[in-house]
């Protein structure tokens, strides 16, 4: 697995930011005319394409796993590296998720496997962030039902077996005022402050633990200045469900305290700005079973789980989709981020497990 390794940080050495992913988007795509593939492109999002021939005599199988990453361009991508990890912005998400495309090519070709499916590998945009699953909707847009599974890897939830994609809403709010001078103005409303009673009534709110419901302020923007009463201001707001019943009713509420925090000299919009939809497929559809097998065989404890990934799209549409990871680590998100690198042998062989059992099925 060591040149799978030594991608995975060529990978992640290639900035990658949401929305900006075309340079590692290119070598990707060149990556895949050195291994040969057929019908290579890069598609109008940035999405990348490429198709190993089966046979023909089964619908094809699509493995896909994200480009982009959470950190902006210019973030320091450093490695550091034992025998036993590697440590860099994006080495576990998701660059080892993307180079385990390119593992799994080396696999079959090392065990001279040849499938009745045409293999589709896809390397796609906008996972993360706002990039709302953009790239993903693109991909199952092309290919809808005419597949046999859609199959997400990641590159740290070894064990893992996401058969249900976690509802999550995104929100802007804006607050807008005249503004002024601090003391001369003193006592016109502020942007700043008016979104900071918002954020207090959010805060308030009491979310259930079942169904686990969660909500985050995760971005504060306004102000001009220290002595500036502030003109603008805005937050962006993110709630998660697994109820999709409950995400739409807390969303209703949101909506409700964006609406009263109207008043004289203050105005107050709610913008929609990302939907990840609810889906599932159930523990035992075959699919589901081939990717608790293929743990078990590694002696690996599978854990059925829900989370946000690109499964999300095929499994709202009752498309049979799946989210793998290939490895262990911690610090998703974070310049700490790591992976353990002996693990991935094992996340490789659940993956060539599910694709042969899906191909003699």
């Amino acid at each position: 697995m060591k040149d799978v390794l030594e991608l995975a940080i060529k990978i992640q050495q290639i900035p990658a930011p949401t929305f900006d992913e075309h340079q590692r988007a290119e070598f990707i795509r060149d990556s895949f005319i050195q291994e040969n593939l057929v019908d290579i492109e890069i598609d109008e999002i940035g999405n990348v394409y490429g198709c190993l021939p089966g046979s023909g005599e089964t619908q094809p199988i699509v493995v896909s796993a994200h480009l982009d990453t959470v950190f902006p361009a210019g973030t320091v991508l450093h490695i550091e590296r034992t025998a036993e990890k590697i440590a860099g912005p994006g080495i576990g998400d998701n660059a080892v998720g993307v180079a385990g495309l390119f593992g799994l090519l080396r696999v079959l070709n090392q065990r001279r496997v040849t499938l009745n499916a045409d293999l589709w590998l896809v390397a796609n945009v906008g996972e993360e962030g706002l990039g709302d699953l953009r790239g993903m909707r693109a991909l199952v847009k092309r290919f809808a039902d005419q597949t046999q599974a859609y199959i997400i890897l990641e590159g740290m939830a070894l064990g893992q077996v996401y058969n249900r994609g976690l509802g999550v809403h995104r929100y802007r709010i804006t607050i807008k005022t005249s503004g002024g001078h601090s003391w001369v103005d003193y006592g016109e409303p502020s942007a700043v402050h008016e979104l900071a009673q918002i954020v207090n009534q959010l805060l308030a709110l009491q979310l259930p633990d079942q169904p686990r419901t969660s909500l985050n302020v995760g971005v504060i923007e306004g102000g001009t200045s220290v002595n500036t009463i502030a003109a603008e201001a805005h937050l962006e707001l993110d709630l998660r469900s697994e109820d999709a019943s409950v995400l739409s009713e807390l969303a209703n509420t949101v909506g409700s305290i964006v609406d009263n925090s109207h008043q004289s000299g203050v105005h107050a919009t709610f913008e929609t700005i990302g939907q990840r939809p609810y889906g599932e497929i159930p523990r035992d559809h075959p699919l589901i079973r081939l990717a608790i097998q293929g743990l078990e065989r590694v002696d690996i404890q599978p854990r059925l789980n829900i989370g946000s990934t690109d499964a999300n799209i095929p499994l709202s549409l009752g498309y049979p989709a799946v989210c793998l990871g290939l490895t262990t680590g911690d610090g998703a998100h974070t310049i700490n981020e790591f992976i353990q690198t002996s693990p991935l042998e094992l996340g490789l062989e659940q993956l060539m497990y599910v694709i042969e059992g899906l191909d003699q099925a």
